[in-house]
């Protein structure tokens, strides 16, 4: 009995440790690989949508489109992609609000297309590849937050889409106090979305 109690015991720490390690490798993987700027030329620049805030861009959304627009102005992509549906109570689509941000700030309305469709990441991506396959593009400059590129990425990856990830350098998500739920809320969705990936 003591040692059916011994192995079970046993087992039962060597599962606990199994999981801590690998959410805390998944941390780290996700914090280094938002370190990384891989920009290049490209087609497009896909900003990554962010809820707006009073029909407004959201802080988060913003920076995301300020440095989208900086990949223009500095020749690295020809269009540029904002993303972002419907979102409830709005009376227009999240990307439209963005339009009107990144047109305040100098960037030319026919350098802009709309993804209009989407309401969470994996959509944003599916779409706006929809969008670069109607206008023959073929490249794309994913722009999110730091800790978002990880996951976006391999949705880029799993739509066939040859992408270079850039993440902002002025993110919202600057102290231990955003980063830590931020990190947390992205190993969890990177490992369902990858468990999920194994059986479509």
């Amino acid at each position: 009995m003591n040692k059916t109690k011994s192995i079970i015991s046993t087992t039962i720490i060597i599962i606990i440790s199994t999981i801590l390690i690998g959410v805390f490798t998944t941390s780290v993987s996700i914090v280094n690989y938002g370190k990384k700027d891989e920009k290049q030329s490209a087609d497009v620049a896909i900003v990554l949508g962010a809820a707006l805030s009073y029909n407004t861009v959201s802080p988060v959304y913003r920076e995301r489109i300020n440095h989208a627009i900086n990949l223009y102005n500095e020749g690295y992509v020809k269009r540029v992609i904002l993303t972002g549906g419907m979102g409830e109570g709005n009376i227009y689509s999240d990307a439209f609000i963005a339009m009107e941000y990144a047109r305040s700030k100098g960037l030319p309305e026919e350098a802009i297309l709309l993804e209009e469709k989407s309401t969470v990441t994996e959509e944003n991506i599916i779409y706006s590849k929809e969008i670069m396959d109607k206008n023959n593009f073929k490249t794309a400059i994913i722009v999110s937050d730091p800790l978002h590129m990880k996951r976006a990425m391999k949705m880029a990856e799993n739509c066939n889409l040859t992408a270079f990830s850039s993440p902002t350098p002025t993110t919202m998500y600057k102290t231990n106090k955003t980063q830590i739920p931020f990190v947390a809320r992205e190993v969890l969705l990177y490992v369902g979305y990858n468990i999920i990936s194994i059986f479509k």
